[in-house]
């Protein structure tokens, strides 16, 4: 990977014009990860939430030993909720098994709705069994965003063993969270998933109706390999 003027970059990222700052950081994406690094932790603490967001997302991508760390304080100690959401987010990123904990921990002690969805998303995006406990239990929140988020974590990590429980949405109101339900059963090879499936085939959503026949086909592929 070749890298721009990292000197260049270092002096935009102090520019008092917030939309240098800003492209100065959306330029590290052609800078590897080592580089960029020192320069992504100029601007963490920045006047503007825009930047931070930005800066922290940049954190999942561009993977060092030390974006965990950094990661890790950030969704633990700040005091915006979008900020430690958006940690929580770049963590799934990471792929790292040790966010389980941390991201599960997050669940049960973060009072925001939003860092709390964050963190199913990312428990889902690391694809650890280890979390389906959590992601059980997400299942059972009163945010219907965090429903969705579970059942598609569930099919992420690919636990059959969720089926009976993520079933009961097949009768959802929310046609998002049909749609999510459609999605994950497409991981998640059993007799039931494939019967819910036929019968999501036929949502009055075509969404629904759309994903559960994607899923279907690739629940035959899978049987077929």
């Amino acid at each position: 990977m070749t890298n721009p003027n990292l000197e260049i970059i270092a002096r935009e990222l102090e520019s008092p014009n917030l939309r240098n700052r800003m492209l100065a950081l959306a330029s590290l994406r052609d800078v590897d990860a080592e580089n960029a690094l020192p320069l992504i932790k100029k601007v963490l603490n920045d006047e503007s939430l825009q930047l931070r967001s930005m800066a922290i997302f940049a954190l999942g991508i561009k993977k060092t030993p030390e974006c965990y760390s950094i990661l890790v304080n950030i969704l633990e100690n700040d005091p915006d909720y979008s900020i430690r959401a958006d940690a929580a987010g770049a963590l799934g990123y990471l792929e790292d098994i040790r966010c389980v904990e941390i991201l599960s921990r997050t669940f049960y002690e973060d009072t925001d709705w939003l860092v709390r969805f964050s963190a199913v998303v990312a428990l889902g995006n690391i694809k650890d069994p280890r979390a389906r406990d959590i992601l059980l239990q997400a299942l059972d929140s009163e945010e219907i965003v965090i429903q969705q988020a579970a059942i598609s974590a569930l099919g992420e990590i690919k636990d059959i063993d969720s089926v009976e429980s993520i079933l009961r949405f097949a009768q959802s109101e929310d046609w998002l969270v049909r749609q999510r339900l459609a999605e994950a059963l497409g991981n998640l090879p059993t007799p039931k998933s494939i019967s819910a499936l036929k019968y999501l085939q036929k949502d009055s959503h075509d969404n629904v109706a759309q994903a559960a026949t994607i899923s279907l086909e690739n629940l035959e592929v899978m049987d077929n390999e």
